[in-house]
């Protein structure tokens, strides 16, 4: 008996370890070598930052969740979101976060600009009526972002994704979960943490370093190191660190 107990012991660690080379480390080495063969800005200052032209012209209300691969080697693995909203007749607002000091900028760039040369992609989009009588609960989401002054860290969080995963939690109706190379996304505060949100998933998260998250709007999800391995039911998708979504 006292020689099985290693050996099974010693097969759970191999099967973790198989278990955590096949979700996590293989679809990052894949998101790497990818990016190696792209031909990218050498900097900021090269980088393209100008309108995409992905947004639709025309006057109604909506709500957008965008996103777009982020410069230099990170951009391997992680991706910059941020919201966009305006109301019927209005111009678009957009709001992110940047950076240090008080890190939550509004039309600090063009609506749907490209992030490091990059056009970015919806995450979510509500429009007409629905996002109009949503608009002020994503602004009040927005104003009440509690990691809005000298707490910017770059990994495992509070950054850009952290804010735009904060308003989705807090604003239901959106019904959008940001994709899991959104490095960031699945920080909750410090220590460990559980919160349900407001659409009634489950969160769990140590610091953004290690998670799990649960429902309707996330599906199910494993957090390490601040990528996410799963799967969305409600749109069937596989969820892949570095990659993205695979499927709908």
């Amino acid at each position: 008996m006292r020689r099985m107990i290693p050996r099974r012991m010693l097969r759970i660690l191999r099967g973790m370890i198989a278990l955590l080379l096949i979700c996590f480390l293989l679809p990052l080495a894949a998101a790497a070598i990818w990016w190696q063969s792209l031909d990218r800005p050498d900097s900021w200052r090269t980088a393209d930052w100008s309108a995409s032209g992905v947004l639709p012209r025309d006057d109604g209300a909506a709500i957008h969740v965008l996103a777009a691969r982020t410069g230099g080697a990170k951009g391997a693995v992680a991706v910059h979101s941020w919201l966009v909203w305006k109301r019927q007749g209005d111009p678009w607002t957009r709001a992110e976060v940047v950076g240090w000091g008080r890190p939550v900028r509004r039309n600090a760039y063009a609506p749907d600009g490209r992030w490091y040369s990059n056009t970015p992609w919806f995450v979510g989009s509500v429009t007409g009526e629905a996002a109009e009588a949503l608009i002020p609960r994503v602004e009040a989401a927005v104003a009440a972002y509690p990691n809005d002054r000298d707490t910017y860290r770059i990994w495992p969080g509070p950054n850009s994704n952290s804010f735009v995963a904060h308003v989705l939690r807090e604003v239901s109706g959106i019904g959008a979960a940001l994709p899991p190379n959104a490095v960031g996304k699945d920080y909750i505060g410090p220590g460990i943490a559980l919160r349900r949100d407001a659409g009634g998933d489950l969160h769990l998260s140590a610091g953004g370093y290690a998670g799990l998250s649960f429902g309707p709007r996330t599906g199910l999800e494993v957090n390490l190191l601040g990528q996410a391995f799963g799967f969305d039911f409600a749109r069937p998708a596989l969820k892949l660190p570095g990659i993205g979504r695979v499927g709908t």
